[in-house]
């Protein structure tokens, strides 16, 4: 792959071009936050520093996909060097699979303050900002903290995914966690519309807080308390001494070679491992560009996914806990014997149920080499459906993942982190150049997402944003497979032939939202790509 892409080599006629820039360049999934990013960069900031502001800035204007009470993972290109952060919280010390049975619960709820686990993203945003950030974090945290004080006009996807919410949360939740949620994110009885202004000030308060502390006060200081009781009083276990126990984690990224590069994920207990997995099984086949929507390409990388996916969701778990380490799953010979599985026809692996998600992806760069690749989650939309009265933090609800029972690899247990669906990922080629950071978010459908761009990118040699508005298709169970409106009527025609379960979706929803930043290594340019699926832009300068 190389940057010089054909700039009418495009899947459909209607799809943009890439962005290009050379002194820095922030893509996100709302053109306010990457306009964050972008301010923090022309103030003398770093890639690092834009990410944090960016990320801060989401947790605002896209507060239906993240928050301050979600997790958070980045692999940051600098220093000549990959550098993996996991800031993704433990379950609380108190709670248990019997404390739960005893409530009468046969699997973990997804709502409400029971799978509400430690929130890691303020704790992530400090620890990027301090060890390689140049401005300090109050700063990186006032753009985000400006839109939440004073309104900003809400965006058209943003807007359709909030009012789903709404409609969701009014039916599922508590008659006192409805009213709290109603307070904060829908204070006029619905959910805001396409370009009406949105305000927190709370929310305000709360950036400002952690940006004064370096995130201290979310852990242990007056929103560490706040958090306990609104948890308490609704029956959770998180307790303020599981906020004030925890603090992220410097990884080792883990990769495989595809053709001639290295694809980067955040090890285990993400996901990542299934992407790698599946392009490890696809690099013993060729794919050729002419090939790229061919029934026949489509399936080996269908069952590819399905392989590692079975994988994935009988071993992923706290790293801790994993009877089968990355490294055999990861291994030549068993990507071997897993290619030797797939044959003409689509077959039946034994995964769990993929279901959905809500996740906001940012890519940055700067004209120093520094890339980063971020992602951060409240999981299920606005997560938990416990927004902390007075503060705007929405709680994630990232241990609806786990389960009761307890010979199964995820299974419930205090400290323990559970199996998580956001991952970040990174392109490098020669053993250690860096060609950039890429991510498409969704759920399960991140992996999926991640095996496609890379493809695309490497196999067929689009440019990022071409590789993003490519028709994409989604494995969910079995023989369960859906595609986008967009996708060649021909090929699912073909692929049902073979044994998969096609349907057509009417829209984009559930095929998630990626960014693409790549640097052209000989002159420093940078081309970015962002989802048409979402309200993004790639801001550069």
């Amino acid at each position: 792959m190389s940057m010089t892409f054909d700039p009418l080599h495009h899947p459909h006629p209607s799809y943009r071009q890439p962005a290009y820039a050379r002194r820095g360049m922030v893509a996100t999934s709302q053109p306010l936050a990457a306009q964050a990013g972008l301010d923090i960069l022309r103030q003398g900031g770093n890639a690092i520093d834009a990410a944090v502001a960016a990320a801060a800035a989401l947790t605002v204007v896209e507060p239906c996909s993240n928050g301050i009470g979600g997790d958070a993972f980045a692999l940051v290109w600098t220093g000549d060097r990959l550098h993996g952060l996991s800031g993704n919280g433990p379950a609380p010390a108190s709670i248990s699979i019997d404390a739960l049975r005893e409530r009468g619960h046969e699997a973990m709820p997804r709502l409400g303050a029971i799978p509400v686990t430690v929130p890691g993203a303020p704790a992530a945003w400090a620890e990027l900002s301090s060890r390689f950030g140049r401005l300090g974090l109050d700063e990186l945290l006032e753009p985000a903290a400006s839109y939440a004080e004073q309104g900003f006009p809400v965006s058209p996807v943003a807007a359709y995914y909030w009012d789903r919410a709404f409609q969701s949360y009014g039916k599922q939740l508590s008659t006192e966690n409805v009213a709290a949620w109603m307070e904060t994110f829908a204070p006029h009885g619905r959910a805001p519309r396409a370009g009406e202004l949105w305000a927190s000030p709370a929310h305000a308060e709360t950036l400002r807080s952690i940006g004064r502390s370096g995130a201290r006060s979310f852990y242990e200081g007056e929103l560490a308390e706040r958090i306990h009781a609104c948890i308490w009083e609704r029956g959770g276990f998180l307790t303020a001494a599981d906020l004030a126990a925890y603090a992220p984690e410097w990884v080792d990224p883990i990769h495989v070679r595809y053709r001639d590069f290295e694809v980067w994920e955040i090890p285990p207990s993400g996901q990542g491992l299934v992407a790698l997995q599946a392009l490890s099984i696809l690099d013993g086949f060729e794919f050729r560009p002419e090939e790229r929507l061919g029934a026949e390409a489509i399936h080996r990388q269908l069952e590819a996914t399905k392989l590692a996916f079975a994988d994935g969701l009988k071993h992923l778990t706290d790293p801790r806990h994993m009877k089968v380490a990355p490294e055999q799953l990861l291994s030549p010979e068993y990507a071997a014997l897993r290619r030797g599985l797939i044959g003409p026809q689509a077959m039946m692996p034994e995964p769990g149920r993929p279901g959905g998600s809500g996740t906001v992806y940012l890519a940055t760069a700067d004209n120093e080499g520094n890339m980063v690749s971020f992602i951060q989650s409240n999981y299920m939309g606005f997560g938990s459906g416990i927004v902390v009265p007075g503060t705007g933090i929405a709680l994630q609800n990232r241990g609806a993942d786990f389960s009761l029972d307890p010979s199964h690899a995820n299974a419930l247990l205090a400290g323990k982190k559970t199996y998580h669906t956001i991952i970040p990922g990174f392109l490098t080629r020669g053993g250690g150049q860096p060609v950039g950071p890429f991510g498409v978010m969704g759920g399960y459908m991140q992996p999926q997402g991640h095996v496609q761009a890379v493809m695309n990118l490497v196999d067929y040699n689009l440019h990022p944003q071409a590789a993003l508005d490519a028709p994409r298709w989604q494995w969910h169970e079995g023989l369960s497979v859906s595609v986008e409106p967009h996708f060649p009527a021909d090929v699912a025609e073909a692929l049902e032939r073979m044994g998969h379960a096609v349907r057509r979706e009417d829209g984009f929803g559930s095929f998630g939202r990626g960014q693409i930043i790549l640097r052209d290594p000989a002159t420093g340019v940078l081309c970015g790509g962002t989802d048409f699926r979402t309200d993004g832009i790639v801001a550069g300068f």
